[in-house]
């Protein structure tokens, strides 16, 4: 039986951490805004529409619940739209605040972090309540990261928002991961492992617990489920070039828009260790960029190959080709790292980051409420062409 030890029993104080260090560092923001001042394309049309958004306004107003719930008890209605548009809200405010230095936005961001953390409890539905736990648990944790500098933010109202984010994100975070919703490992698809182990290293980074980040960054490498990178690729395969990998993913068979949001979480999970000195990036032979590569090839249209996979659904036997080509932001993040900063082939994935951008209206890649008012619109926190793209 494989043991995973406690995300957050005998938690230990790092006194190491980057700060801000989950997916951005302030050294990424002397870059970003360098070019928002000089005017640089695509970075300024990235900047005009954030600052445009309707959840990057000082005026916001949060929507805090006591409980949240997603997916049906059979006694509560869902309700947890208020929680994914105010991560959003946070996180956008907070970047607004650190290109522009303008601290109404700073104070915006600290209002919906501090309104959540005095009023959220719990959050409740089915089993897609570990979503909503690891989606904007990752979120709410990056949003307050960036805002863990700001001298307005009253040590009380911050101290609030780690114990609410620890409490009840990182604990559920730790709950799926332990127990699985009460199923075997393999139940339930990677997309649930990813988004909790995003969760737990975006607490851990911005609560200095060096327990909670080094068991997240461990179960990445070697955890027994399909999140984890061992248990995620299901195949390797050599295009006509040489050295050119890609790998099918778990979700490869069941369709394009988890796919690809896998590929997306991946890349959230890299970059913030990536940031506090572990390269996940790189595990595996480049692991994360070649299922990208694979994700990215068959969206832009491409054939693949493709190894039957026995899911707990039953044996997926053909690709799918359900939610082909679905416009998805987070590619940004793939290609940055991977083509401009290291320099390798991640052709594909520029490629499926410029169909995404094509595809989108503004022509570069968004956030939050640019890609429809549901859900899957904010599973990525998004504008990557301003946050990541290098050249």
């Amino acid at each position: 039986m494989h043991v995973i030890p406690s995300f957050l029993a005998l938690a230990t104080v790092a006194t190491a951490f980057v700060h801000p260090g989950a997916l951005h560092t302030a050294q990424d923001f002397e870059r970003i805004n360098t070019h928002v001042v000089n005017g640089d394309e695509p970075w300024n049309t990235t900047w005009t529409l954030l600052t445009q958004s309707e959840y990057a306004q000082s005026t916001y107003q949060p929507g805090p619940k006591e409980t949240v719930y997603r997916g049906s008890d059979g006694v509560h209605s869902e309700n947890y739209p208020s929680l994914y548009r105010d991560a959003a809200a946070a996180y956008q405010l907070a970047i607004r605040w650190r290109i522009s230095n303008d601290t109404s936005y700073a104070d915006a961001a600290i209002n919906i972090l501090s309104s959540w953390a005095a009023t959220l409890t719990e959050i409740g539905g089915s089993s897609d309540k570990f979503l909503a736990s690891g989606l904007y648990g990752y979120q709410m944790a990056n949003a307050a990261e960036l805002m863990t500098d700001y001298s307005g933010w009253d040590s009380d109202n911050k101290t609030a928002t780690a114990t609410m984010l620890t409490n009840v994100f990182a604990s559920m975070n730790e709950l799926f991961l332990q127990d699985h919703n009460g199923q075997d490992y393999y139940h339930y698809y990677a997309n649930w492992d990813q988004c909790n182990l995003a969760s737990l290293i975006a607490i851990g980074i911005f609560t200095d617990n060096q327990t909670m980040y080094d068991n997240a960054v461990s179960y990445v490498r070697t955890g027994p489920s399909n999140g984890a990178l061992p248990v995620f690729a299901i195949a390797n395969y050599t295009e006509s070039e040489p050295d050119k990998v890609l790998t099918q993913g778990q979700e490869a068979g069941r369709d394009q828009g988890h796919s690809t949001l896998d590929a997306v979480l991946l890349g959230v999970i890299a970059q913030q260790a990536y940031n506090q000195g572990d390269d996940l990036f790189a595990e595996y032979g480049n692991e994360i960029l070649n299922s990208a590569e694979y994700v990215g090839k068959y969206n832009v249209g491409q054939d693949v190959p493709y190894t039957a996979y026995n899911s707990y659904q039953g044996n997926q036997t053909v690709i799918s080709n359900s939610s082909r080509g679905t416009v998805r932001p987070g590619f940004e993040l793939l290609s940055a790292h991977y083509g401009q900063l290291k320099g390798l082939d991640s052709s594909w994935s520029d490629a499926y980051r410029d169909w995404v951008n094509t595809n989108s209206t503004s022509g570069v890649e968004g956030g939050g409420g640019n890609y429809g008012s549901t859900s899957g619109g904010f599973d990525g926190l998004g504008f990557g062409t301003l946050l990541y793209r290098i050249s």
